[in-house]
């Protein structure tokens, strides 16, 4: 028989943010525009100068409420692979492995989540083969099985978040 140990779950605080920063956040989450210069472009659609908001957007990635900003490419139809893993992650184990994980430059998106399959991540290889690899890369380093969950069929959701 296993135990469970639950912990109280913390009630989520929002960060407080400058009007400038809220503005940026809210534009951002909808993408740059695919033009010359796309910071200029949403800097001009903000009434805000480039520099402004190129230091807003290091701020945010500074204290962490930004953890990526970049480009998401289409791994697949590029040639390349990509699948969401899952692990069942020991609780003294959980901070160990998910650095261990994030070492992995093919591991995007790793979080916690409360559930028996407590880590999730993204992997994206640069080929269709190259994920079991990873996989077994993981695996012998963690010391713990990747539940391969590969893409059966494609879903659009836009998520927006005001702040």
């Amino acid at each position: 028989m296993s135990a469970t140990i639950e912990r109280p779950r913390r009630e989520a605080r929002l960060p407080e943010f400058t009007d400038l920063e809220k503005a940026v956040i809210n534009r951002l989450q909808h993408g740059l525009p695919l033009v010359a210069n796309p910071y200029l472009a949403v800097a001009e659609e903000l009434a805000i100068s480039e520099q402004a908001l190129l230091d807003t957007l290091e701020k945010l990635l500074d204290e962490r409420v930004f953890t990526r900003f970049g480009p998401m490419f289409n791994a697949g139809e590029m040639g390349g692979g990509l699948t969401l893993a899952a692990m069942r992650i020991a609780e003294e184990d959980f901070d160990r492995v998910a650095s261990q994980v994030n070492a992995f430059d093919e591991v995007a998106h790793n979080y916690r989540r409360e559930h028996e399959l407590n880590m999730w991540f993204v992997l994206a290889t640069e080929t269709g083969e190259g994920i079991d690899g990873v996989i077994e890369q993981i695996e012998a380093r963690t010391g713990y099985p990747v539940y391969n969950m590969p893409k059966e069929e494609e879903f659009h959701v836009r998520l927006h978040f005001p702040v």
